[in-house]
C-alpha cells in the first residue's frame, strides 16, 4: 500500500533560499510508495506497478509515453542488488549494454520504470552541500505528457513590467552618458511547475 504525505513535492535546500515555493503556498497531498529494499522477500515488480497505477489514476485526463524515476545511489545501489532484480541487471542488454563490463547507473529500465541514479546537489553559502534527492529516496514522474509540466516567466523587476503579463527574458541597454560603452542588463525569473502534483510519485525504501 502506498502512503500519502503533506508538503513540497519538490525538494530545494533550505538554508540558502528563504522564499516560500509555490507548494507551500498550498496544501498537496503527496503519494509515496515504500520499496523494502532491504528485505529480501519484497516483490519489486509488485512496487513498480503501484507506482505506475497510482501515476496513472492521477493523470487526470493527461497522457503519458513512459516513467522515469531519478533516484539516489543508496536507492539504485539496493534496487540492483535486490534478489528481485539482480538478475535482470546483471543481464540487462536491451541497448546493446553489458552490466558486467559498463557503468549503468544512467539507464537501467525495470518492470517499465527507466531508474536513474542522480546526485545533483545544490552548494550552499556555508560550502557544503544539498543534495537534490535525499538518501534512499527518489522521485518517479511521467515522460510525454502534453499539459503537466510547464514554465512560467514573471515580470522583470522594472517598473514598465508591473501588471504585465511575465516573459521568458528580458533584456535593455544603457548608453553611457559620454557615449563610452552601452550597459546590458538582462533578466529571467522562471517557475516550473507540476500542475498535477499527485503524479510526481516519491519512492523510498525504509530499509
Amino acid at each position: 500500500m502506498h502512503e500519502e504525505q503533506s508538503g513540497r513535492f519538490l525538494r530545494r535546500p533550505k538554508q540558502d533560499y528563504p522564499a516560500a515555493t509555490v507548494a507551500e503556498f498550498c496544501t498537496v497531498v503527496l503519494i509515496s510508495v515504500d520499496f523494502v529494499l532491504g528485505t529480501a522477500g519484497t516483490n519489486v515488480q509488485g512496487k513498480v506497478r503501484e507506482v505506475l497505477r497510482s501515476m496513472e489514476d492521477n493523470l487526470l485526463g493527461e497522457s503519458m509515453t513512459d516513467v522515469h524515476a531519478l533516484v539516489s545511489r543508496e536507492f539504485f545501489d539496493k534496487l540492483i542488488a535486490h534478489p528481485k532484480t539482480e538478475e535482470a541487471y546483471k543481464f540487462y542488454a536491451a541497448t546493446g549494454a553489458q552490466p558486467l563490463r559498463q557503468d549503468m547507473r544512467r539507464n537501467f529500465p525495470f518492470a517499465g520504470i527507466l531508474f536513474e541514479e542522480y546526485d545533483g546537489a545544490a552548494t550552499l553559502s556555508g560550502g557544503g552541500a544539498e543534495r537534490f534527492v535525499p538518501a534512499s529516496e527518489g522521485i518517479a514522474f511521467p515522460m510525454g505528457t502534453m499539459d503537466t509540466f510547464t514554465t512560467y516567466g514573471g515580470p522583470a523587476n522594472l517598473l514598465e513590467a508591473v501588471n504585465t503579463k511575465g516573459l521568458p527574458l528580458y533584456a535593455r541597454q544603457h548608453l553611457d552618458e559620454k557615449g563610452r560603452w552601452i550597459d546590458l542588463m538582462t533578466e529571467a525569473s522562471i517557475l516550473p511547475v507540476n500542475k498535477r502534483p499527485r503524479i510526481a510519485i516519491r519512492l523510498h525504501t525504509s530499509n
